[in-house]
């Protein structure tokens, strides 16, 4: 990676690390039990994608650094990313993946139960609208714009049909047909980080035009990402990952590797990568840590 966008990313992970400390309730407040779960698994590590490429989407929408509107994309990506956590949560429970652990601690519901586990999970969801709610928006998107999006996002349409999907294709692998598993990773994914764009570029002020471009970028990376992700799984070691490595190969579960084998798939995340570095030329030299955090995903090893 090259060093000035680790500098960028380790400042955007700061600034998203300080909002989301500020939204969350504080361990002490009653009942202090859900409370706790709630702040493990949000501080349990994690590199902030989502929340960061909502920040560098409102950058390349022209946000300044200290504006409104890097503001207002700052808690908007807090919103998604405590969104994100509680599908974490319950992706890890037992009657789910059945995880032990992530981002190499213990799973929320190994640490505090399976049943604070669920309402952790639950109240995360429900802080995300809260969080949104509070925000400062911009004339051409209201703040239901936004209320509607992430409700749609996070619905049975996508995220949690996506895990449905997901589920009900275990013991499959290979038998499932390349359309249902991009339907799978369109909504469990591609859906979540395009909105976590979206919302920044929203939050900016973004054109028609550029939305549109940052809707073709996120939904090719989500791609690109879900793809890279499922390389990880049999390519590397639980240590690495920070979760157990080749759990999806175990469960029979539908995978890019498991349907096209890793050559093909690295070629498929190399091509979704071009594809949304492609649709950032509107932007110019403004998406240049767009462009960079795409390069960077496709090359990650963990």
């Amino acid at each position: 990676m090259p060093m000035s966008l680790k500098t960028y990313l380790a400042s955007r992970q700061r600034l998203v690390d300080a909002e989301l400390r500020r939204q969350l309730p504080s361990a002490r407040t009653r009942p202090t039990t859900i409370h706790e779960a709630m702040r493990y698994s949000i501080f349990a590590g994690g590199k902030r994608l989502r929340p960061i490429l909502g920040l560098a989407a409102a950058e390349a929408c022209g946000a300044e650094e200290k504006s409104d509107a890097m503001a207002s994309a700052l808690r908007l990506g807090a919103a998604v990313e405590v969104l994100h956590t509680y599908t974490l949560i319950h992706d890890d429970l037992p009657c789910m993946d059945d995880d032990d652990f992530r981002r190499g601690m213990p799973t929320c519901h190994k640490k505090f139960g399976d049943g604070i586990a669920v309402l952790a999970g639950d109240a995360l969801l429900t802080l995300s609208f809260e969080i949104v709610a509070g925000a400062k928006t911009p004339r051409r998107y209201p703040l239901a714009d936004f209320v509607r999006e992430l409700a749609d996002t996070g619905g049975s349409r996508k995220l949690i049909g996506g895990q449905v999907m997901d589920l009900e294709g275990e013991g499959q692998g290979a038998k499932i047909t390349a359309a249902q598993l991009r339907f799978i990773h369109e909504s469990k994914t591609a859906a979540l980080l395009t909105t976590a764009i979206r919302f920044g570029g929203m939050a900016a002020n973004a054109t028609p035009k550029q939305l549109e471009a940052l809707t073709v970028f996120g939904h090719s990376l989500g791609l690109a990402f879900q793809v890279i992700d499922d390389i990880l799984d049999v390519t590397q070691t639980s240590e690495k990952l920070g979760k157990s490595a080749g759990k999806d190969q175990a469960v029979g579960k539908a995978t890019y590797p498991a349907l096209f084998g890793l050559e093909k798939s690295r070629a498929e995340a190399a091509r979704l990568t071009a594809r949304a570095r492609e649709a950032l030329q509107v932007f110019g030299t403004r998406a240049d840590h767009l462009r960079e955090i795409a390069d960077y995903l496709l090359n990650r090893d963990y």
